[in-house]
């Protein structure tokens, strides 16, 4: 059976308030979508992925999907439509043209917290029955009132739900039913499904399986993302490259950016030595060897590579881990050349590399007073601190 997921980000999200679209705005310092789409990319029953996306969102999801491993199965993303009804259907529609599936599970961009065990019980439900959502019981005690909030009475709430998502589906049928309710306001795609009277069935989910709609929802996000990683790990990395003897043969590379220096660093790679420090800080936070032991310079694919490459590789290996990344602190310790005008280009630059906001980036510099080898001027060190969290 091939199963697919789509994923619904063509809404605008104006009541999470923020100057972007909230599907874009930060959540631990990743994309909310990306959290999403890591989620359903890492399940492994899931084989193909598919996003769809506002047509003014391009640049946004592109920087949302940059650094996400198993990107192999995310199809190009679609564009949708003025309603999500819309969007859903035009999803399925490029799923049906480029990669034909079995099963599908539409899923909303903004719940980032889905589980591999409640798709597993979704996909288990599906062998019973054309659909199954998320869904949590209503357990409150619930009221009816006026416009002026006065009590009319109360409400029964048996067998009452709370829907969620995904919400699963055989392919075929709910892509019939969405074509045959085209143009219609259903609430979400159970309701398009049990128009073609297919049979649905709820599926128990979780209160923290929310959608983050409003501002305050953010910050709920934030504080659950942060009680799901209680283990706080530190890395250190440290690194040194002499120059290179002949003036001018290489570029100095610190951090990502080309500094102006008469000699570059010697080294296999680039000899970036900022990134292959901070590379071995976050090898070291989760406990996975060093930069010799993934990249070793006996190796020719590495000679000559950009040490961003390296740094990447950490990353995902975090993510991987399902860790996030609180911050990464870097010295540079050389008497040559001044770091000082390229620090916010540095900061900027390694920020991109690992997905984070700038302020979760710490670059400095020092000197040795003249003393030792970088106080000679025959190379320069760095000394990195990376903090992450784990599950």
């Amino acid at each position: 059976m091939q199963t697919s997921a789509l994923i619904v980000a063509g809404g605008r999200g104006h009541r999470a308030g923020g100057e972007i679209p909230k599907q874009y705005q930060l959540l631990g310092g990743i994309p909310l979508i990306t959290h999403s789409i890591a989620r359903l990319l890492a399940h492994p029953a899931i084989d193909r992925v598919q996003v769809v996306i506002h047509r003014d969102g391009g640049t946004f999801y592109h920087d949302a999907i940059k650094n996400l491993a198993d990107a192999k199965k995310l199809a190009p993303a679609c564009f949708g439509g003025s309603q999500r009804q819309d969007s859903v259907r035009l999803g399925l529609e490029a799923l049906a043209a480029t990669n034909p599936t079995d099963l599908v599970l539409i899923h909303d961009a903004a719940r980032p917290f889905v589980t591999e065990a409640e798709i597993d019980r979704l996909l288990a439900a599906l062998t019973t029955s054309p659909g199954a959502i998320l869904a949590v019981p209503v357990v409150d005690t619930l009221k009816r009132a006026d416009e002026q909030g006065r009590m009319l009475g109360g409400a029964d709430r048996t067998g009452l739900w709370r829907a969620q998502t995904p919400q699963a589906f055989h392919f075929q049928a709910i892509l019939d039913a969405h074509r045959a309710a085209a143009g219609q306001s259903l609430t979400d795609d159970a309701a398009v499904a049990e128009q073609a009277g297919l049979a649905v069935l709820c599926v128990t989910g979780r209160d923290e399986n929310f959608k983050v709609t409003a501002p305050e929802d953010f910050q709920r996000a934030e504080r659950q993302l942060l009680l799901a990683r209680p283990d706080i790990r530190v890395g250190q990395g440290f690194d040194v490259h002499a120059f290179d003897a002949e003036p001018g043969r290489r570029a100095l590379v610190l951090a990502g950016i080309e500094l102006s220096h008469s000699h570059g660093l010697a080294g296999h790679s680039d000899a970036d030595v900022a990134l292959h420090a901070l590379t071995d800080a976050l090898l070291g936070a989760i406990g996975d060897g060093d930069i010799g032991a993934h990249f070793p310079p006996s190796d020719a694919r590495w000679k000559g590579v950009a040490s961003e490459r390296f740094l990447r590789h950490a990353v995902d290996l975090v993510h991987k881990r399902d860790g996030l990344i609180a911050h990464l602190d870097l010295t540079i310790i050389c008497e040559a050349p001044k770091v000082g005008p390229y620090r916010e280009a540095m900061r900027k630059r390694i920020a991109g590399i690992c997905g984070l906001p700038v302020d979760r980036v710490a670059v400095k510099a020092t000197t040795t007073e003249k003393l030792g080898f970088t106080g000679r001027r025959e190379g320069i060190a760095a000394q990195a601190v990376a903090t992450v969290r784990l599950p």
